[in-house]
């Protein structure tokens, strides 16, 4: 019985790289790795072995046999991409492996003297490239973030209802501690110390900061209260120290969100899921206490093209169509949307949508009894109602306009990337210009993750980014490229903690992971987070005193 690739898949191919008779696709080397929603296996020629499985970070691999009923469609969806492709002959393909002795082409001579290299960002991104280092050569590894606590977008990006793609974060979290890496949390550049010293401390710096900040809609309204980034939703259900308890009201009963990305639907169904269920995940306090006293019943996914173009994974949408409790359904009210879902090939994902119930919803009338998601299609929000707060969205499409009274709205349009201190930047494209990841005029200075590329790709997208920029640091290495610098290890390390009181190190992140799991043992939960600056700087420093329960 083949093994199959499902939802929590994070692409980042190391099942790939265990798989001994090249039966998953796409690989690194294929040209549609990075653009497909997950890898995929082949069940003609998976041998059953397991190793993928052993391999996978993020325990998205599983036996056909062994799938739930709700997963049972991801056995499908793997074959059908296979569907119209031969085999790859075992022991032909280019990730066929003969388990030889391992080679690394990003490496540097034996006798080239270890560099000393600052990570800014300790997200996947980051610590690709941090772990591409350390494996690789033999290089010494500064890891910084203004967070006092280490992950990025894994701690405070997945949703909290999604606890295997975060295991993705224990592969990180072994690097924290090797012995060549120095953890600077809680440290920000820009602020506490600038990019050039740095600099001046480190053979190379490569910044892994992502793009924090979410792309506006333009429209009228859009900064009445009641309007929020699906940005700043994530990272209040996440605990993210850098927003307020209160940052969130969900107390209205009809929320919409616009947006058809999968942080449109990971939001659309946070905010439905019944709160008792979310009572077992590590979900921030206040959100789960706001939730459990919240009345949203109903969540409009606005989509400004068809099913279609949606943007968002069929796996995602395969998710939302099993969740307990909560009806989805189409509004109806443009004949494209249903000749769209009907028309739809079998790899198509308005596929998806053609067991989900479609009807004309009125807007008139409040939302009905129970939980549900809209997806409605062809609609473009030109206008946010409201005086002292949002209480409707005015949209337009095929049929002219309609106006959905709403309480709340999440902007779920897209990140995008800020200006960073010291180094170029882009504001068309919200990115860093770059050569390969080496920043364009900065000499030592190169770049990785959606600052580098822009917001595209998920967590496994990193791996390959992260291998481009390092291997472009190491032939800039080779070549004599990178300035030397003028202080050494010792010396940042005084500069930092002269500038920075909130420093937490690879020893204080392991007393804020024991402080969280035991607060999360006592509610019977996996962990319950820090939510403040404060009580992670206290928390790493031994201060239970300042964490009340």
């Amino acid at each position: 019985m083949a093994y199959v690739i499902t939802q929590n898949c994070c692409g980042d191919a190391t099942c790939v790289a265990a798989c001994p008779v090249n039966c998953i696709h796409p690989t690194p080397e294929e040209r549609d790795f990075g653009s497909t929603e997950m890898l995929y296996i082949d069940p003609r020629s998976c041998i059953d072995c397991g190793a993928c499985a052993d391999a996978c970070p993020v325990d998205a691999i599983l036996p056909a046999d062994g799938l739930s009923e709700a997963q049972r469609e991801y056995a499908a969806l793997n074959a059908a991409y296979f569907e119209d492709k031969e085999p790859e002959p075992v022991g032909d393909g280019p990730n066929f492996h003969a388990w030889g002795k391992p080679t690394f082409e990003r490496t540097l001579p034996s006798d080239f003297a270890p560099l000393r290299i600052a990570v800014v960002g300790t997200g996947p991104a980051g610590m690709y490239t941090a772990e591409d280092l350390l494996l690789h050569t033999n290089a010494e590894v500064t890891l910084v973030d203004r967070v006092p606590a280490a992950g990025g977008l894994v701690r405070y990006g997945v949703a909290p209802d999604h606890p295997a793609t975060r295991k993705v974060g224990d592969t990180f979290a072994r690097l924290h501690v090797h012995p060549r890496v120095r953890m600077y949390l809680g440290l920000e550049v820009g602020e506490d110390i600038t990019p050039e010293e740095l600099a001046a401390h480190h053979d190379a710096v490569v910044y892994a900061v992502g793009a924090p900040a979410d792309r506006r809609l333009g429209i009228p309204g859009e900064d009445l209260p009641g309007s929020v980034s699906a940005a700043t939703f994530v990272a209040w259900y996440n605990a993210h120290p850098e927003v307020a308890p209160d940052a969130v009201d969900p107390s209205a009963e009809r929320v919409v969100v616009v947006g058809n990305g999968n942080v449109a639907l990971d939001v659309a169904r946070i905010l439905v899921t019944d709160p008792e269920a979310l009572a077992g995940t590590d979900i921030a306090d206040h959100a789960l206490r706001a939730l459990h006293a919240g009345r949203v019943r109903e969540v409009v996914v606005l989509g400004r093209r068809g099913p279609e173009d949606a943007a968002y994974t069929r796996p995602e949408l395969l998710a939302l169509t099993h969740l307990s409790g909560v009806r989805v359904v189409v509004d109806d009210h443009d004949p494209r949307t249903g000749a769209s879902i009907d028309a739809a090939g079998p790899k198509d994902k308005a596929a998806v949508l053609r067991g989900v119930a479609r009807e004309r919803v009125d807007w008139t009338r409040p939302p009905a009894p129970g939980r549900r998601i809209v997806l409605r299609f062809h609609s473009a929000p030109v206008e946010l109602l409201g005086d002292e707060g949002v209480r409707a969205v005015r949209t337009t499409g095929a049929a002219g306009e309609t106006e959905i009274p709403a309480g709340m709205v999440l902007r779920a349009v897209g990140h995008r990337g800020v200006p960073v201190a010291g180094l170029p930047f882009d504001e068309a494209t919200g990115t860093v210009p770059h050569e390969a990841g080496r920043v364009t005029g900065r000499p030592g200075t190169y770049v990785v993750g959606w600052i580098k590329r822009g917001p595209s790709g998920g967590i496994g997208a990193n791996r390959v980014c992260a291998a481009e920029t390092v291997g472009t640091l190491l032939r800039d290495a080779l070549d004599g490229a990178l300035p030397a610098p003028t202080g050494g290890a010792r010396a940042f390390h005084r500069l930092a903690r002269r500038r920075s009181r909130r420093l937490v190190d690879a020893r204080g992140l392991a007393a804020i992971d024991r402080t969280e799991v035991a607060r999360g043992r006592r509610e019977g939960r996996p962990r319950v987070k820090l939510a403040t600056s404060r009580e992670l700087v206290a928390a790493a420093k031994g201060g239970r005193r300042w964490l009340p329960r």
